[in-house]
C-alpha cells in the first residue's frame, strides 16, 4: 500500500463542452457563441487540464492524486471525457459529481483513486442565499463525499463558493452562509471531535484571513496550512496584478496525529510548474489560462492547482 498521498483542488477554468444547453447561460461556450467554443478548443483543453492532474504530486513522487476536487465543470460528459485521456485513463479513477442550480451550469466534482478511496455516499449541500432583490441566488451546491482512504473514516468537502464580482463586502454573507452550511452538516454528522476527519477543499473566493475561512477556523475543529502560503508574491490565481489565495484545502486536527491506520499531513503545496505559467509578457508567470476575457490564448485555467501531502501510518 502507498505510504504517501496527495489530495488536491482544481479549478478548471469554465470546462464546457460545445453543446447548448437550453437550461444554464452556457451559450458562450459554444461554437455560435462569445468564446467560439468549438471542438477542437475543447478537445485541446482536455488534455492540458488531463496532463495537469496527472503531475500533481510529481516533485514527491505521488502522483495522479488520491483525491482531486474539482469546480467549473459543466456535466458528467467533461469529466469522463478528462479521465479518457492518456493522461489518466491507465489509472483506476472514478468520481462523483451532481449538477447544481448554478445559473451559468458550472459545478464541483470529486476524482478519485478506486485503489485508495471508496465512496460510502454522496449528496449535495444547497447554498440557501438571496440577492439584492430578496430572490434566491441559485449558485453551486456545496459537495459532500463520505468515503475511506485506505479504509479510514474520511468527509470532503467541494466547494466553490460565490464570487466577489458585485464587491467583496457586498458579497461577504454569500460565503458566510458558505461556510455556515458546513458547520451545520458536521454538527449534524455527530461525530466527537477526535474522530472527526474532515477534509475542506475548494475555491472559496476569499484568502485564508478572510471572515467566512476564519469562521471554519473558529469551531477549534480546523487547520489551515494554506495560510501560511499567503503572499503578495504568489497565490493560486492572479487578478489585474493582485495574487489571491482563494484556492485552499482546510483539514480537521485528526490529521495532525500519527496513529496506526490514520493519515498526517505533510505539507501544503501551489502547484506552479513551468508548464502552467505565462511564459513572457506582462503576465510572465500567472497561471496560463484558456481565456482572457473573449481572446482565446489556450492555456490550462486561470488558477494553479493546490494540493496536500499525507502520510498514511500502518
Amino acid at each position: 500500500m502507498k505510504s504517501k498521498h496527495a489530495i488536491a483542488f482544481y479549478n478548471l477554468e469554465n470546462l464546457f463542452d460545445t453543446v447548448d444547453d437550453p437550461n444554464t447561460l452556457d451559450d458562450d461556450f459554444t461554437p455560435k457563441g462569445f468564446k467560439r467554443w468549438k471542438e477542437g478548443r475543447y478537445r485541446s483543453k482536455i488534455k492540458k487540464l488531463a496532463k495537469a492532474i496527472s503531475k500533481i504530486g510529481e516533485d514527491e513522487d505521488i502522483h495522479p492524486p488520491a483525491l482531486i476536487g474539482i469546480a467549473e465543470v459543466e456535466n458528467d460528459n467533461v469529466v469522463e471525457k478528462l479521465l479518457n485521456t492518456k493522461y489518466l485513463r491507465d489509472t483506476p479513477l472514478d468520481y462523483v459529481h451532481f449538477d447544481s442550480p448554478d445559473e451559468r451550469g458550472i459545478d464541483t466534482g470529486l476524482i478519485y483513486n478506486k485503489k485508495y478511496f471508496k465512496v460510502i455516499e454522496a449528496e449535495t449541500l444547497p447554498l440557501l442565499i438571496e440577492n439584492e432583490n430578496g430572490d434566491r441566488d441559485f449558485t453551486r451546491d456545496i459537495l459532500h463525499v463520505h468515503g475511506t482512504l485506505n479504509n479510514e473514516d474520511i468527509h470532503v468537502f467541494v466547494n466553490h463558493w460565490p464570487s466577489r464580482r458585485d464587491g467583496v463586502d457586498e458579497t461577504k454573507h454569500k460565503r458566510l452562509e458558505a461556510a455556515n452550511t458546513i458547520l451545520r452538516k458536521i454538527n449534524v454528522l455527530n461525530i466527537p471531535a477526535e474522530k472527526l476527519n474532515v477534509i475542506i477543499m475548494g475555491d472559496f473566493n476569499d484568502d485564508p484571513n478572510s471572515e467566512s475561512i476564519q469562521l471554519l477556523m473558529e469551531s477549534g475543529l480546523f487547520v489551515n496550512p494554506f495560510k501560511k502560503l499567503l503572499s503578495p508574491h504568489s497565490g493560486s490565481a492572479n487578478y489585474k496584478g493582485i495574487w489571491s489565495l482563494f484556492d485552499q484545502i482546510i483539514l480537521s486536527h485528526s490529521f495532525l496525529n500519527h496513529e496506526r491506520g490514520t493519515h498526517s499531513f505533510e505539507n501544503a503545496v501551489i502547484f506552479a510548474p513551468s508548464f502552467l505559467k505565462e511564459w513572457k509578457g506582462k503576465y510572465k508567470g500567472n497561471p496560463f489560462r484558456t481565456f482572457a476575457g473573449k481572446r482565446y490564448i489556450g492555456g490550462y485555467s486561470d488558477h494553479f492547482p493546490v494540493y496536500v501531502c499525507m502520510h498514511f501510518n500502518e
